[in-house]
């Protein structure tokens, strides 16, 4: 879990759907970057719920692919339902393996491996929900 200082604007909540973890982020319109984890699928609904009590969440973001359609329908059946957007999510998990290199560079041995040789020591769900992110604000402005 990763967490910045608590922001002063609206928020974008950035879901990457999955059957057995989900990776969920939080980011500013100014693409600063607040809170990024990777969570078991069982407990997604509790942390989702939780993130948009202690952030100013205006939209949630969700990956178009793996049981997004489950998802949404979970989402939508909240007490409270989120706004909720989906973006293709086509590609995503190999442009997050390069973008955790530029998060976390190599250290070691790692270094000397070629990048597309180097596989993340951990799951990458929540910089796939970050790429999401992006690529929503992307369309947005772009």
């Amino acid at each position: 879990m990763s967490t910045a200082s608590f922001p002063d604007q609206p928020v974008i909540l950035g879901f990457d759907p999955g059957r057995q973890k989900c990776g969920l982020a939080i980011m500013g319109l100014d693409r600063r970057l607040y809170y990024h984890e990777v969570v078991q699928s069982e407990s997604t609904i509790a942390v989702i719920d939780q993130l948009r009590r202690d952030f100013p969440v205006s939209l949630v973001v969700m990956g178009n692919q793996t049981s997004s359609a489950d998802w949404k329908q979970q989402l939508s059946e909240r007490a409270e339902p989120v706004r909720l957007i989906l973006v293709d999510e086509r590609y995503s998990s190999l442009e997050a393996r390069d973008r955790y290199w530029q998060m976390y560079p190599p250290r070691g041995l790692t270094r000397l491996l070629p990048q597309g040789m180097r596989q993340p020591p951990r799951p990458i769900d929540d910089i796939v929900a970050i790429l999401l992110i992006e690529r929503y604000l992307e369309r947005l402005t772009g």
